[in-house]
């Protein structure tokens, strides 16, 4: 009797996890280490994209060997990008977004107004 009613328990949490959209938790940038929001506007090729970040400027990123295969990107991606130190106007790709997480950090308006194309 015990074992059917924990099966009957196990398939409502089951279906009730399929029904709802859940997302989680959301990474941030970590603006202590210098990270920050990125839309990416153009594929550029071999791993490299052209990113306009949160500040304004628009940089050549990099997408990481790490990530390369791991991780597809397109253009109008929300990521997250962490400028070189020497070479301010390159950047490295830490992490994309799917589309339910930026629609997510758009209407909790987690995103900046330079880059919110998710309104």
């Amino acid at each position: 009797m015990g074992d059917e009613d924990v099966d009957d328990g196990i398939k409502n949490f089951e279906n009730n996890e399929e029904n709802e959209e859940s997302i989680g938790r959301v990474i941030l940038p970590n603006k202590k280490k210098g990270e920050m929001f990125g839309i990416v506007e153009k594929m550029e090729g071999a791993s490299r994209l052209s990113v306009m970040c949160e500040d304004g400027y628009t940089r050549n990123a990099r997408i990481p060997g790490r990530m390369r295969k791991r991780m597809w990107i397109r253009e109008k991606d929300l990521v997250i990008v962490k400028p070189w130190e020497f070479q301010p106007e390159k950047a490295d790709v830490v992490y994309r977004y799917t589309k339910t997480q930026a629609s997510y950090l758009s209407r909790n308006h987690m995103l900046p107004e330079v880059i919110d194309i998710f309104k």
